[in-house]
């Protein structure tokens, strides 16, 4: 955001030779004419500045105070998750994320910030205000909102609040070529699966490791990030993964050129993405689903999920708290 600076003419004062009283009465209009022409420049200059600003950031006064004077949106991320957010080879985060934030940023007259961090303690870093937001292909559930462990039921914290922004679904893929009848999540009692820990996908394989009966258990190996989950499967270490969608789809694409996975069966669990929040800042909730609002009208949100490869998950509007 660009600080605005007020500029101010000061007027130096000189001896005068003259002595005459209507000479200094002359110069004393004269010297009023000009500080009421600077005056009135300044109010100019300032309506301008003004008028400039709110065209290049049309949302920026919707934002609490303190993160429009810094500047900075500081975003938790788990930066490992293609297409969803990742490291190029620079070093970068890229990705359906970072390039959301970016257009955020103009509506709102900030710079997102990515942080990375493990995805099981975005919520922590949030309640701990080391960050404003999370944005990590978070899936808005009412158990997040409500600050309740998915496992245990308990209430573990305060909860947060989403701004969702997207919609996908939960697949499972294999090695290609090596899907051993594998369709559907009952089909992996049995076998062994990779997930990353404290995603969706986890919840979903130890809800069905409950499910498998006659022996034929469920193993489940749990990651800090889903590359070391694909990873291990790469190596023949497990029978299958489950991603979001988007996560699947970009792995089958990419891993050894399309040549190490393949997605099988249906997408199940379909939910909404949110953008997480912290429950007593809701100005800053309203600011971002204004702007993301902004946003999806001018179609800069189609031509980045078009980008990606990834324009079945569009939304078309956004939504607080969407998730069930």
């Amino acid at each position: 955001m660009t600080a605005r600076t007020t500029r101010r003419s000061t007027a130096k004062a000189g001896k005068s030779v003259k002595t005459r009283i209507a000479a200094a009465g002359a110069i004393a209009v004269a010297g009023t004419l000009l500080l009421t022409g600077c005056g009135d420049q300044t109010k100019k200059d300032d309506a301008g500045s003004d008028a400039s600003s709110a065209k290049s950031a049309p949302l920026a006064a919707k934002l609490p105070a303190s993160i429009r004077d810094k500047g900075v949106v500081r975003v938790g991320s788990d930066i490992a998750y293609a297409p969803v957010e990742f490291k190029d080879k620079s070093g970068k985060a890229v990705g359906i994320d970072p390039d959301l934030a970016a257009a955020l940023g103009k509506q709102l007259g900030v710079t997102f910030e990515f942080q990375n961090g493990t995805f099981d303690t975005l919520v922590t870093g949030l309640r701990s205000n080391r960050y404003d937001i999370a944005m990590s292909a978070m899936t808005d559930t009412k158990d997040r909102q409500e600050g309740v462990d998915s496992d245990t039921g308990k209430k573990v914290g305060e909860g947060v609040d989403f701004v969702d922004y997207f919609s996908a679904g939960v697949s499972i893929y294999t090695p290609k070529g090596k899907t051993q009848g594998i369709s559907t999540w009952d089909d992996l009692c049995g076998k062994k699966i990779v997930v990353q820990r404290g995603t969706v996908s986890h919840d979903l394989a130890k809800a069905q490791a409950k499910k498998c009966k006659g022996g034929k258990k469920l193993g489940i190996q749990a990651f800090d990030d889903d590359q070391q989950a694909q990873t291990r499967l790469r190596s023949g270490g497990a029978d299958a993964g489950s991603s979001d969608y988007p996560v699947a789809a970009y792995a089958v694409q990419t891993s050894g050129g399309g040549k190490d996975f393949e997605i099988v069966g249906d997408q199940v669990e379909a939910a909404p993405y949110g953008i997480a929040v912290a429950k007593d800042q809701t100005q800053l909730r309203d600011a971002l689903k204004a702007a993301l609002d902004a946003v999806i009208k001018n179609g800069e949100y189609h031509k980045i999920l078009a980008k990606w490869k990834v324009e079945q998950g569009a939304v078309k509007e956004a939504t607080v708290n969407g998730g069930k």
